[in-house]
């Protein structure tokens, strides 16, 4: 796996010799367009999938500073550390067992991609964020099937005081560590980085940072792979009740939304996003006359087990009903969220949502990728898609 960094932050994850499972090989997702000719054979390859975790313990925080600065939170972070203690050592467990299965198959297990919100945040002061920081890694390790994991940064990574701190004080020495295991850079200094399998590109995009649109530009202008994923922590393209959660979605910003969208269907771009908490797979046209896709889960999962509510399917229902799925989140808004929609609706060529946590599997063969949706921490099978098929059509 070659990693090519500029101004980057990476994370490969390993308890044991992870490069035995390691792969090497091309493979990514097959465009409508080829950029070139390419050769018959290409590996098979898989890599994870999975959304929010929101790692947390009580004795992270600071609770009179929660209490007094951030009182509707509270509850929350009662509810992350809980199932930060009793279901998250259970769907990692179900998932080592998952990508276990395919280290006899064709689709060896690459990666792990984790798109966001890995921790909970909201410490209260820069102790207690390195503190909540150092026991997600020391956590991950010791929970983590033997493959590197890839993240991207999401806001509750550097929500609360003395988090963007932390963030670089304990995550980027641990994912510089990681990635020199990889032949990478040993000193990361940023959360934008590109990682390239193969002949495919993988985009990790922070999203709280102004310059990183730019960035992503220079990066596609370079890129020489067949395929391109970005991983990005708010979705690109609205869905669900809250519709004003996409990146670039204030007034302001619609000159950059439209250079962001123009150039993922430039590219053909598949994303893997979240912070939703919510699964989504839709493929959106842009007005330039290109195409992407968008993929977004979450793997929080309030209890077991769990069952897929609120289930829409086809374009038909792409439609400012859309926030009836959340009834009782913010009414005030509703007429705004409503409006955003029929500004959205023409565009959109395929949308799947449900209100279902879990975790995924991605398998590439050659130029053909699937998707494999599992339900809560089970071994159970919920969904298949044919992403190649989605983005072509």
């Amino acid at each position: 796996m070659l990693l090519e960094m500029a101004s980057c932050t990476n994370a490969s994850f390993s308890r044991r010799s992870f490069l035995s499972t390691l792969i090497s090989g091309a493979a990514g997702l097959s465009l409508p367009t080829p950029l070139s000719s390419r050769g018959a054979n290409e590996e098979s390859f898989a890599f994870g999938l999975l959304g929010d975790l929101h790692f947390d313990r009580l004795k992270h925080h600071e609770l009179e500073w929660l209490e007094r600065e951030k009182p509707d939170d509270l509850r929350q972070v009662r509810d992350y550390s809980r199932i930060t203690a009793d279901i998250l050592p259970q769907l990692f467990a179900r998932l080592r067992e998952t990508l276990a299965e395919l280290s006899s198959s064709p689709n060896r297990l690459a990666f792990l991609i984790q798109v966001g919100d890995l921790v909970e945040g909201l410490c209260g002061n820069e102790n207690l964020a390195r503190q909540q920081n150092t026991e997600a890694v020391e956590f991950l390790r010791a929970t983590g099937p033997d493959v590197p994991l890839l993240f991207t940064k999401g806001n509750h990574d550097v929500t609360g005081a003395g988090a963007p701190e932390a963030f670089k004080a304990v995550f980027h020495p641990f994912l510089g560590a990681q990635a020199a295991q990889l032949k990478g850079p040993e000193k990361l200094t940023s959360a934008r980085y590109t990682v390239q399998q193969g002949e495919a590109l993988f985009c990790f995009y922070d999203a709280y940072d102004k310059e990183s649109l730019g960035w992503l530009e220079a990066a596609l202008a370079r890129r020489t792979a067949r395929h391109c994923f970005l991983v990005i922590h708010p979705p690109v393209v609205p869905y669900g009740a809250r519709s004003t959660w996409h990146i670039f979605s204030g007034e302001r910003e619609k000159v950059q939304r439209g250079h962001l969208l123009e150039l993922l269907g430039k590219h053909n771009v598949l994303v893997l996003s979240g912070h939703i908490h919510k699964f989504n797979l839709l493929a959106r046209t842009t007005p330039g006359g290109g195409k992407f896709l968008q993929v977004a889960l979450s793997s929080v999962i309030s209890s077991a087990p769990v069952q897929p509510r609120s289930l829409l399917s086809g374009v038909s229902q792409y439609t400012p009903d859309q926030v009836k799925v959340e009834a009782a989140f913010s009414p005030a808004t509703e007429q705004a969220r409503r409006a955003v929609y029929e500004s959205e609706r023409d565009l959109v060529r395929y949308f799947q949502y449900a209100d279902l946590p879990g975790y995924a599997i991605v398998k590439v063969n050659g130029p053909h990728v699937t998707l494999d949706m599992y339900s809560g921490f089970t071994s159970q099978l919920w969904r298949t898609v044919d992403l190649t098929q989605v983005l072509a059509g």
